[in-house]
């Protein structure tokens, strides 16, 4: 009797729903008990779309293991997703897709469609107007007076000339010192100063020696790490939320200002001394670097200054550009390469004998230079296949560059059928590309450099067409040629040279930032070979 009437509508009314407050207690215990029971019925482990606010929950809490997250959702919803990521009142719509075939036809056979857009250029604001940043006609002119710049023998001899001496004089003697100290080093850190010197010296003709012993610290390598770090949490939240963090002046935004302010500084003086360099008589140098290249080209009648204008600040966004792929992509590369070459030593013996068998014929034919070191030229370079295969193999599994960012212009339909709206954000991953089992079979976890290379014993070009670490199509990477240098000198003259060791119950996984960097680097120890040709 006494349950019937409590649940009566008449004891409701009198009792409950005439009170002040029971009406926002009741609607708020309906709204929790509804949502606690959408969310049974319709929770996923990798992702869930919540009402109102979209996946942003499942965003914030992957925030930390993006790069995972984006393999499990290919793995879960398939190779292309669409969803809304942020509140209803902050459009926040996105295409996920790690496809080769998608990603093909939106960063080649549909170009003209995906630019950057906007956003993106706000979101990397650091790099000003600088190649990966601009589009359109400004874009273009910019491309081609790089490519021509860099097409050329005298850029090609400039940049092995800045990696030779880098190498021999600064890396080389590093790792000789470790080895007699018999110390723990981070060879992550190591690398990237390596591409940072070389980068320094062949864009802005300096060399700023952050391989000297004790590690000096530079501003302007310090000011790019906070800066790239501070940009990839403008990826995972919505814009408004961020340019209020920026209005605000308040955390990774107050960092990011503070760091673009130190690159500022660093870039006008290096772009000062440069120019009361050029002013005097010059002296003899070995180094052609791009910053002399681009100002003496802008003192030229041809240079066209409608397209390209004639100011500090635009010398000062393409070397930022130029040192930003120099330095990030390929230091991050060398060090992930070396990860996986240590937990694998059959694929480091391969790599040790093509090495030996280039250094022998390399003897045969001068068998009376002698070196302090066992070195390479840049004519080796070209006979070291299995070791172009192995950093192929690296880039695949963890590329440099993990996440790329395009806006549909219009409308349009990607080839495995996904239609496309107009302003929608598409997010690439290339992280997750490398490891679909459809894409490259059973063992797409494994690191099998022999994987890239054909029948014949060369490097099989139908499989470079799924690297996409270099991208495709009108926006391809410009400085590949230049990358592989630098990878493969470091790499062939380390392993001839000292035998290196991974520092064992470290735990090594990626760090959720734009450029692909560990989290708690790569600790080993080095030891000088005793097992070489003498």
């Amino acid at each position: 009797m006494g349950g019937s009437l409590s649940s009566s509508p008449a004891f409701l009314e009198k009792y409950c729903l005439n009170s002040s407050t029971a009406w926002p207690e009741f609607c708020l215990a309906s709204f929790c008990f509804l949502s606690i029971t959408w969310y049974l019925k319709h929770k996923n482990k990798v992702m869930t779309t919540w009402p109102l606010i979209g996946i942003l929950p499942s965003v914030v809490t992957n925030t930390h293991r993006i790069l995972d997250w984006t393999v499990e959702i290919a793995n879960t919803f398939g190779a292309t997703v669409f969803r809304r990521a942020g509140p209803s009142f902050l459009p926040m719509e996105f295409l996920f897709t790690c496809d080769p075939s998608n990603v093909e036809y939106i960063v080649r056979t549909n170009f003209a469609n995906y630019p950057k857009g906007k956003d993106y250029n706000e979101t990397f604001d650091v790099l000003g107007e600088g190649i990966f940043n601009v589009e359109s006609e400004f874009w273009r002119k910019q491309r081609s007076t790089s490519r021509a710049i860099m097409a050329s023998e005298k850029f090609r001899t400039s940049v092995f000339t800045a990696t030779l001496r880098v190498v021999l004089h600064s890396l080389l003697p590093l790792l000789q010192s470790t080895s007699q100290s018999r110390g723990v080093i981070d060879l992550e850190e190591i690398m990237m100063r390596y591409t940072f010197d070389i980068s320094t010296l062949f864009i802005f003709g300096r060399d700023p020696k952050c391989l000297s012993l004790g590690f000096p610290q530079n501003e302007l390598q310090n000011a790019l790490d906070k800066a790239l770090e501070s940009v990839f949490y403008r990826h995972v939240m919505p814009g408004p939320v961020w340019k209020l963090f920026k209005w605000l002046n308040i955390g990774k935004e107050r960092q990011l200002e503070k760091s673009k302010k130190k690159i500022d500084q660093c870039m006008d003086n290096y772009i000062s001394e440069k120019k009361l360099n050029l002013s005097t008589p010059k002296q003899a140098e070995n180094i052609n670097d791009m910053l002399e290249t681009y100002i003496n080209l802008q003192k030229q009648e041809s240079w066209p200054e409608h397209l390209l204008p004639r100011n500090d600040k635009f010398l000062k966004d393409t070397m930022l550009n130029m040192l930003f792929a120099g330095r990030d992509t390929v230091g991050t590369v060398i060090s992930w390469f070396f990860y996986l070459l240590l937990k694998n030593p059959r694929v480091e013996s391969k790599i040790l004998e093509e090495l030996r068998h280039v250094y022998a014929k390399k003897q045969k034919e001068d068998h009376n230079k002698r070196e302090p070191w066992l070195m390479f030229d840049a004519a080796d370079l070209k006979d070291m296949t299995y070791l172009h295969a192995a950093f192929c193999e690296a880039l695949r599994l963890y590329p440099s560059v993990p996440l790329n960012r395009k806006t549909a212009f219009k409308e349009d339909v990607l080839p495995d059928g996904t239609v496309v709206r107009p302003g929608v954000m598409i997010l690439i991953s290339i992280y997750a590309m490398g490891r679909m089992e459809w894409i490259w079979g059973k063992d797409c976890l494994e690191f099998k450099p022999d994987r890239w290379i054909g029948v014949a014993g060369t490097l099989c070009l139908e499989l470079q067409l799924k690297l996409f670490s270099f991208s495709f199509g009108p926006r391809a990477c410009l400085g590949k040629n230049v990358a592989f240098t630098l990878m493969k000198m470091a790499a062939s003259a380390m392993l001839m040279n000292f035998h290196i060791e991974m520092v064992e119950g470290q735990r090594v996984e990626p760090k959720s930032t734009i450029v692909l960097r560990m989290k708690n680097g790569l600790k080993v120890r080095v030891k000088k070979r005793s097992d070489n040709i003498p």
